[in-house]
This record gives structure tokens, sequence and C-alpha cells, in this order.
């Protein structure tokens, strides 16, 4: 791993990203890019309704008073995500972090984030924004949309920091869930850290056969591994292996349905990373 790419707001969260981002960085020898973006409610101010009776002089007056309303709201913006990035950088050179940039765009979220991290090898995200702080079962408005989007490994970041020395795959047997595997025993992140591969269903022949190859890629990687299947449903199995074995990191596939389909009948991915209090790292 050479690069992280961290996205911040003003939400607590951030303080979280950039303390995962150090943790990762630190082990895996990684620069960080920070990338704070000002979408378009962040630098204009709300529509007007000019409709009815308004003579011509007064709504000339009104439509330059929102554009000088627009400009400082804007440049206060930009002060502000300076300052967001500048406390960010220094949190993670004070935690040791020398290669550290950050970067301030306007726009869209996702395009910014798809053109600034074609070169990084993980993506950082804190699970809440600002809006979302205090609302323990909502998540960020623009969290599935990043997930959905990019398309490197994400780590979606909880709201305290604690090292990572147990880690929980939720594995299917799919193609996103080997991707995390041989990313977890290929990678320098996770070395010394016990793995838990969990099934969660009805055994067969062929998912012991997937689950026990799994198991064997990371063992001989060098990894302690504790699998098993489990019947259930996996959000309330997952949730309450990670609660009971005190697990530190959940790692599963993201989003296996579209979003039609996720609306009908939900998510194990969102559900995943609403309830559980640790942070979830997602393979596409």
């Amino acid at each position: 791993m050479t690069r992280l790419l961290a996205l911040i707001d003003g939400s607590v969260y951030s303080q979280s990203v950039c303390d995962h981002a150090a943790w990762v960085a630190e082990r895996t020898q990684a620069s960080v890019d920070l990338l704070h973006v000002l979408g378009r409610r962040n630098i204009s101010s709300a529509p007007a309704d000019l409709s009815g009776s308004i003579n011509a002089d007064a709504k000339e007056h009104l439509l330059e008073e929102l554009a000088n309303l627009d400009q400082q709201q804007a440049k206060l913006s930009q002060q502000r995500g300076r300052i967001l990035l500048d406390e960010a950088k220094a949190r993670l050179t004070a935690a040791g972090i020398a290669d550290v940039t950050g970067k301030l765009r306007h726009g869209d979220l996702i395009e910014n984030l798809l053109d600034c991290e074609s070169d990084a090898d993980l993506v950082m995200i804190g699970k809440r924004g600002e809006g979302a702080d205090f609302a323990r079962l909502h998540l960020g408005s623009n969290l599935e949309r990043v997930v959905r989007a990019s398309k490197k490994p994400i780590m979606v970041t909880s709201r305290a920091f604690k090292p990572v020395n147990s880690l929980l795959i939720a594995f299917d047997g799919g193609e996103s869930a080997m991707k995390a595997v041989r990313h977890i025993a290929h990678g320098t992140l996770f070395p010394g850290t016990v793995c838990h591969l969990l099934t969660v269903g009805t055994r067969n022949d062929e998912s012991d056969r997937n689950l026990d190859n799994a198991a064997g890629i990371l063992r001989k990687a060098g990894y302690e591994v504790e699998a098993g299947t489990r019947p259930g449903q996996p959000d309330k199995v997952i949730a309450n292996k990670i609660e009971i074995e005190k697990i530190d990191l959940l790692v599963m596939g993201a989003y296996g349905h579209s979003r039609i389909r996720s609306l009908i009948i939900g998510s194990t991915t969102s559900e995943m990373i609403r309830s559980c209090l640790v942070p979830v790292m997602l393979f596409r």
C-alpha cells in the first residue's frame, strides 16, 4: 500500500478518519491525501422565488444582494475548508505521518472522488457526516454514493479509533469476499491480526469448500484463522459475533444488489455499517 485517500468534513468522524489513516499509514508506510469537497450547498444561498408583485428596482436590488451573499458564503466556505484540511494534516503529522497533502475541491463529491482515487490503494470515510453526528441509526448522506462509485477498497471508520487486533470477514464465497481475502493475505496492513472467517447460512459441500479455500489462503500467508458457518440472518449473526468476541474490524463485500432492490428489501451492507460500532472495510 502506497497511498491513502481520506475524505473529511466538519464532523467529529473526520477526527476518526485521520486517526485510522495514521494507523494504516504507519503500518504500510503509505502517504495520505486529505480531500475536502465544497459542494453546491456549501457555496450558494437558497434559491429565491422572485415571482409576484415585486417591482423591477426591488428585484434587481435583491438579486444583487443575493449575489453578494453567495460570494461571501463561498469565501467563508473556502476558508473553513482550508482550516479543516490544516487541522487534519496537523493531526496526522502529530501522529508521525510525514507525507500528507490536502486537497480542497469544488463541485460534486463523486466526480472529485473518482478523479482523486486513481492512484490510491484505500479510500477512508467516516460513517456519518456533519448532519448526522448524533443520529445513531442514520448514515451519512454521501456514504452509499461513495461506496457504490469507488473502484477502491473503502474503510468506513467508526466514531472512535481503536487499533485493529482482530478482524471478521463476512464470507459468502462470492467474488468480492474472495477479493477481500486475497487483499488481506497479500497486503501489509494486517499481519499479526487474528482473522475470523464467518459464513452465515446453511452449510453444504460447496460453501464448506469455499470457506476452507479462503482459510487456506490466509493461513498460508501466516494468519491465525478461525473459520466457521452459522445459521440465521447475516446482519444479526455478524453483529452478535462482533459484540461477543470484541472484534475490532468487519470486512465484507459491498452492496451486492441494485439500488432499487435495496430500497425494497433493504441492504445487509447498510445495516451492518449502521449497527456495528466497529470500522467496516468494504470491497466491490
